[in-house]
């Protein structure tokens, strides 16, 4: 109608500005920066050499089928699932999130910008892992390099589903943590992150390999051999994300 004015929506250049304020409020967060990347290296550094010697399939060692896929599923869930989720549960004590609602930057901007800057901060670090395997241990690419970033990605949205309800269920940062590192230890006990998924009784290790630790390490080993990725692999992965990203939908509150 004439003369009605349109109401201003920010474009790129405000999420952008966003962007840039998310990556400098982790950055500050020395704790939340620090520990999803160190200890996924010392992980990597205190287990690749004993790993270099120990030859299991085509002349793959254990750093390739093991070693590297617990360490970047280990980045992706302690970003996606501990670290992102304690941020989201900041804004909503402090009140952020209902105060962005009443502007024309909507929350869902801040949430957007949170996941994309947690998303560089989970690339860093398996670019650092990556790169100190390759440097100083010789680690050598999957075989099938399309497939592992496929799984990852995957992997990594899954990651994110359950700590976005993690987000959604947290009333402050600290439950956000509590509750994240539950979900976290849960899935990496059950998922191999201590010792390997063959020291469980079979039940639980047939649980371990269906939830997204567990998933993520057996698909993300496949692909460096050069296998198929078996179909509850990706079924596992796509059922969490499904779930997790539902759940947050129905009991995200943004106060």
């Amino acid at each position: 109608m004439a003369g009605v004015p349109v109401p201003h929506r920010p474009g790129l250049r405000s999420l952008g500005i966003m962007i840039s304020s998310e990556a400098k409020m982790v950055a500050r967060d020395t704790a939340g920066l620090v520990v999803p990347l160190g200890m996924p290296l010392l992980a990597l550094l205190t287990t690749a050499s004993a790993a270099t010697g120990e030859i299991l399939v085509d002349g793959l060692t254990a750093l390739e089928l093991f070693v590297m896929p617990l360490v970047i599923a280990l980045v992706m869930a302690l970003i996606g699932i501990v670290n992102m989720p304690s941020f989201l549960a900041s804004y909503r004590r402090t009140g952020v999130l209902r105060r962005l609602a009443l502007t024309p930057a909507s929350p869902m901007r801040v949430l957007l910008a949170q996941v994309v800057v947690s998303a560089l901060q989970a690339l860093l670090g398996i670019g650092l892992a990556l790169g100190a395997a390759a440097v100083f241990f010789d680690l050598r690419a999957p075989a099938h390099w399309e497939t592992a970033m496929a799984v990852g990605g995957l992997a990594l949205l899954a990651m994110y589903s359950v700590g976005m309800f993690v987000a959604a269920i947290a009333p402050t940062p600290n439950s956000a943590v509590a509750i994240g590192l539950v979900f976290f230890f849960a899935f990496g006990t059950l998922g191999g992150l201590f010792g390997g998924r063959q020291a469980l009784p079979d039940a639980l290790a047939d649980v371990g390999g269906v939830l997204p630790f567990g998933a993520a390490i057996d698909g993300l080993a496949a692909a460096w051999a050069g296998q198929p990725i078996a179909p509850e692999i990706l079924i596992s992965l796509a059922v969490t994300l499904v779930v997790g990203a539902t759940g947050a939908a129905i009991l995200f509150r943004w106060e």
